[in-house]
């Protein structure tokens, strides 16, 4: 009786050309969907440690503008990133009497509201990605697996034959592209979850700064 190889290599190697473009694109979404993750990862904690190393210097005691100086013109972290652009409008609305200018609030809040988006923006940049393979690959390992059946099909028709050694490989090929489809969707949908929750707790935690730091020049301008 003859031994039918059933590893994974082997029926890759025997799967029709579709089947095998069905999961090199699986495969490869699998790939670029844990580089995303990886990535991802590696930048939501680097966001928060920065944080956090910014909010002990905000809290310290030092002068805002003594702070603003230190970090000057090029903040490195998004959240110096927001209390620059904040504390860059404040010294914009100053007249050279001393006076200010009116409507400084305002001008201020929306000048750190525009830089919260723009690291929103940056934040969730390849998250769309995830949701795609996460809600796509089964659907494409769906049809890998219905184009395999159906050459199993029509294989048992041509040799009139529903031996096993007929069917089985069909049929294994087939549900290696479910599999595949699976492998690829599964992590991508867990970690889509993960960070998008990591991604607005970090925003809201950039949102309630620049109201605190409204807050507090608020407390000046009424002074």
């Amino acid at each position: 009786m003859e031994t039918v190889d059933y590893s994974i290599w082997a029926l890759i190697e025997k799967a029709t050309p579709v089947v095998k473009l069905v999961m090199l694109t699986l495969v490869l979404a699998s790939f670029w969907a844990w580089a995303i993750i990886i990535q991802k990862t590696i930048a939501y904690r680097k966001a928060r440690t920065e944080a956090e190393r910014f909010d002990r210097a905000f809290w310290s005691g030092e002068p805002l503008d003594g702070l603003f100086d230190r970090i000057g013109m090029s903040p490195t972290g998004p959240a110096e990133k927001i209390f620059a652009a904040g504390m860059l409008e404040w010294r914009r609305s100053h007249r050279n009497g001393g006076g200010m200018i009116a409507g400084a609030q305002s001008r201020i809040e929306r000048t750190m509201d525009v830089a919260i988006a723009k690291e929103a923006d940056i934040l969730q940049k390849g998250l769309i990605v995830l949701a795609t393979v996460g809600s796509s690959t089964p659907f494409i390992g769906l049809f890998g697996t219905v184009w395999g059946i159906m050459n199993t099909f029509i294989a048992i028709n041509e040799q009139q034959n529903t031996n096993l050694a007929v069917v089985a490989p069909g049929i294994a090929e087939a549900l290696l592209a479910t599999g595949l489809g699976l492998l690829a969707a599964i992590p991508a949908v867990i970690f889509y979850n993960k960070l998008s929750a990591d991604s607005d707790r970090i925003l809201g935690n950039y949102e309630a700064f620049a109201d605190e730091f409204s807050t507090i020049l608020s407390r000046q301008l009424d002074d």
